[in-house]
């Protein structure tokens, strides 16, 4: 189990941060499960998973479990994990650009397709090698100029050849759910059943450019372009990559965390990384998966003191109160607005905040009919 730390780039004279990998099984065993934690350096809830697969992984590899190869990085953003403002965690967005951590990853697919095309032949197997090869060449080539690119450089080098990618994060409050693209959802049902997930929001493409979906856009993308130029060689879906929300920020313990650890292993069982006696029964789905374009965020019409009558996990109607924001400075009686939902679903998370200004966002609902368009991740 190789612990290998990573430098990035230094942004100023005597700073030096380094960003930390741990290698579990043969490098280049198939297949190779990447999993990260914490890009939004304040959700912490997967970072304590990683200490429980740690422990995990570690024991299965000294009973020579490991067929595949597993890394992980259980802190995946150490430039984040400084930044404090005013006493508080300030890790989603990087100080010097205020870029979010998980957006601007490098369009892979652009990158090498000039080059891929006319290398792909009739061999699927080959054709996925191919690529492979040719995306690890750019980004070993890539001069980032920035330390924020150095981290962004070294998380895809770490991941870039995964068969399958592991992003974890959380909400700040919420239950268990998953957001992956269409194209990866059959591999990561499974994983859904053994979290528990409570709801799964799929997209074709989320927009804005996030860890997990360059690196499993790639794979479609580079197939759709060759559809276009009238190839017909087959390029099967060679990374599949999910972002799991791992309930709220202050979910930090123990027994969630072990549990977590715990389905992660099975399915890396499922998937055939880890070796076992008996295959992992899976559950029954908790949910349905329904579009992220259908997806509702609520947002309050004025300001005040929110109180919510709904919790993550219960199931809303359309035109169900789902908060009051209270006005207590209000001449004569107190003005409460009422925030409802305007889909039906699943409240799935919420903010952590109890004061809001005109316009705030307060929660998400998982509806079932797709009506927004553009880039649908939030900031």
């Amino acid at each position: 189990m190789p612990r290998t730390e990573y430098p990035l780039l230094s942004p100023s004279l005597g700073s030096q941060k380094t960003l930390v990998g741990f290698h579990y099984g043969t490098p280049g065993a198939r297949p190779k499960v990447y999993i990260q934690a914490s890009l939004h350096a304040e959700e912490l809830p997967g970072m304590l998973v990683a200490h429980h697969l740690r422990e995990q992984l570690q024991a299965a590899e000294q009973a020579g479990r490991l067929r595949g190869e597993v890394v992980l990085v259980p802190a995946a953003n150490p430039i984040g994990l400084a930044q404090r403002v005013n006493h508080k965690a300030a890790g989603r967005f990087e100080f010097d650009t205020a870029q979010n951590f998980n957006r601007h990853y490098p369009d892979l697919a652009a990158a090498v397709r000039d080059e891929a095309l006319p290398r792909l032949g009739a061999d699927a197997a080959a054709n996925v090698a191919t690529v492979r090869e040719l995306v690890g060449r750019w980004l070993r080539q890539w001069q980032p100029a920035s330390e924020l690119e150095s981290l962004r450089r070294q998380l895809l080098l770490l991941s870039h050849d995964a068969d399958l990618v592991l992003d974890l994060h959380c909400d700040m409050e919420a239950v268990l759910h998953l957001y992956s693209e269409d194209s990866c959802w059959a591999p990561f049902e499974p994983l859904a059943r053994l979290l528990g997930c409570q709801a799964v929001l799929l997209a074709h493409e989320s927009g804005g450019g996030p860890f997990d979906e360059r690196l499993s856009g790639l794979w479609w993308q580079l197939a759709a372009a060759l559809r276009a130029a009238g190839s017909q060689a087959p390029l099967p879906q060679g990374c599949a990559s999910t972002t799991v929300e791992l309930r709220g920020e202050a979910d930090v313990g123990h027994a969630h965390a072990g549990d977590d650890a715990r389905a992660i292993v099975q399915f890396l069982e499922h998937v055939g990384a880890l070796a076992c006696t008996t295959p992992p029964s899976l559950p029954p789905m908790a949910c349905e998966p329904t579009p992220l374009s259908g997806s509702q965020t609520l947002h309050t019409g004025a300001p005040g003191v929110l109180v919510f009558l709904a919790r993550p996990g219960d199931r809303v109607a359309v035109g169900d109160v789902v908060a009051e924001v209270i006005d207590p400075t209000a001449a004569g009686h107190a003005r409460v607005h009422e925030v409802r939902a305007e889909v039906a679903g699943v409240l799935y998370a919420t903010v952590r905040e109890r004061y809001v200004v005109t316009g705030g966002e307060i929660g998400k609902i998982a509806g079932a009919m797709p009506f927004r368009t553009g880039d649908l991740l939030g900031a």
